[in-house]
């Protein structure tokens, strides 16, 4: 097994665990955003057929919620001036 292939599982199995958003995993990664998506949506669907199903899942529950956490974002900004 390569060094990519290590990275996406571990990214995989580090997302399952937290529940992380993409943002949080590139950094805890020290790649780009653009990296771990295209890790999480395309490579790993070659790699792991089951996890990524388990990644997608989470993946879909994030992209369901993120207009609250924006909204919620702004929301804090706007408490703090």
């Amino acid at each position: 097994m390569n060094d990519l292939n290590k990275r996406v599982l571990k990214e995989a199995k580090y997302f399952i665990n937290t529940k992380d958003t993409i943002r949080e995993l590139a950094k805890v990664f020290k790649v780009s955003k653009s990296t771990v998506h295209k890790d999480l949506n395309e490579r790993l669907k070659k790699i792991d057929k089951n996890l990524y199903i388990d990644v997608k899942e989470i993946l879909e529950f994030h992209t369901n919620i993120r207009h609250i956490r924006g909204g919620e974002a702004t929301r804090l900004k706007y408490k703090e001036r």
